[in-house]
């Protein structure tokens, strides 16, 4: 069987296109006769795979997911929202998937069936809520809480992003400046001072520096590529993953805030799922693969054995040693008063308002630091240039 676009009218004379699987155009002719679509145009489809087309963008997954909740509570039939949703965002790799998510619906796939294949889009997490909304009949509610879910997760990304573009800035700007004095400037002024006897140390440190770059650059690059690589296949490992989930939230300040980022999301993926009406062990499973910290995953791992086990949930939050005790206490009476996913959405509400002002806080703390140690390293490069000059001038005297 081959693949066919269409493009066609519905019986309220709206235009929807799609791609549809048969043998030929008259069995495609028929096909959409059968969903009540009256051809316009047939044509052998172009290939599309599920992950090309382009990244989806997080904000307009979100405005997909809001304007598809309003149309379904405005009683609008699926097929004919998904074809307005698809109309809507068609110039765009969203639009591209949203044709292809309304042909498995069109064939009698459900809508979570339909779109689990996207997963560079549709991440388990949506895939669960929505096969949770799908079976409950409150498909709408979820689309609404997965809007305002995505939402809230874009804007911590972007403010912490926002916060560490300057950083990010003044540290390629010095290592920039400093390479580009060691490379350039510095065999110039070898030259110049290469007769002294009596150099001091930090002019020979450069002199030094300046000859190893120059010299073995390409030997100093491929140890920093192997080093990088070593280091990063050692993260993937899961002692490595562990490990450095343990030295981040011991850091001064940032590790504060890696924390309240964790405890944050996995507060608002839970909270969410259980709002859903997703199963507390698959809502589990699924804030473990997202939790983003491998003693979280563990300590969640280990809570879900605990619930599997008809024992409490807050106890093996407690031991992680994430969370903090007020949290925990939270969490263990919102158990007993059957209020989970309230106080855990609550919760987030709270942790999340405390990260960003943690972000706040750590970018004021980093870029002073940076500041002072591009200054350290310009001053000791001044230092090292300079200081000749002037016992040449004393000797000249």
């Amino acid at each position: 069987m081959a693949e066919y676009e269409y493009t066609a009218r519905d019986r309220s004379g709206d235009q929807v296109t799609g791609v549809i699987q048969a043998e030929n155009e008259p069995a495609v002719a028929r096909a959409l006769d059968e969903q009540k679509l009256y051809p316009i145009s047939i044509g052998p489809a172009k290939i599309v795979h599920h992950h090309s087309g382009g990244r989806v963008k997080l904000a307009d997954l979100s405005i997909m997911y809001g304007q598809f909740s309003d149309l379904l509570r405005s009683g609008v039939p699926m097929m004919r929202s998904l074809d307005t949703l698809q109309r809507a965002f068609s110039k765009g790799a969203l639009g591209r998937i949203l044709q292809q998510i309304r042909q498995g619906v069109a064939d009698g796939q459900s809508l979570a069936d339909a779109a689990a294949p996207h997963d560079n889009v549709f991440t388990p997490l949506h895939i669960a809520m929505i096969k949770a909304g799908e079976r409950g009949g409150f498909l709408e509610d979820v689309l609404s809480n997965l809007g305002d879910y995505i939402d809230r997760v874009d804007d911590l990304r972007n403010k912490v992003r926002g916060a560490l573009i300057y950083p990010a800035l003044l540290v390629v700007l010095g290592i920039t400046s400093v390479l580009v004095v060691l490379l350039a400037l510095v065999p110039k002024f070898k030259t110049v001072f290469g007769q002294l006897t009596n150099m001091p140390t930090p002019t020979k440190v450069m002199f030094g520096l300046s000859d190893l770059l120059i010299a073995y650059w390409p030997s100093v690059l491929a140890a920093i590529a192997l080093v990088a690589m070593a280091i990063a296949g050692f993260l993937k490992s899961q002692a490595g993953r562990e490990l450095w989930a343990a030295w981040q939230i011991r850091l001064p300040v940032v590790g504060a805030m890696i924390r309240s980022i964790c405890v944050g999301r996995f507060c608002r993926i839970l909270g969410t799922l259980l709002a859903s009406g997703v199963p507390i062990l698959q809502a589990l499973g699924i804030a473990k693969d997202a939790a983003g910290s491998a003693i979280l995953a563990k300590s969640i791992e280990k809570a879900s054995d605990s619930v599997r086990e008809g024992r409490k949930l807050a106890e093996p939050l407690r031991q992680a040693g994430l969370f903090p005790p007020g949290i925990i206490e939270m969490i263990a009476v919102a158990e007993e008063s059957n209020q989970m996913e309230k106080t855990l959405l609550q919760v987030a509400n709270n942790v999340e308002r405390r990260s960003a002002r943690q972000v706040d806080a750590m970018v004021r703390l980093v870029e002073p630091l940076i500041l002072v140690c591009i200054a350290a390293a310009i001053g000791f490069v001044a230092m090292g240039l300079l200081y000749p000059i002037f016992t040449m001038s004393r000797t000249l005297r």
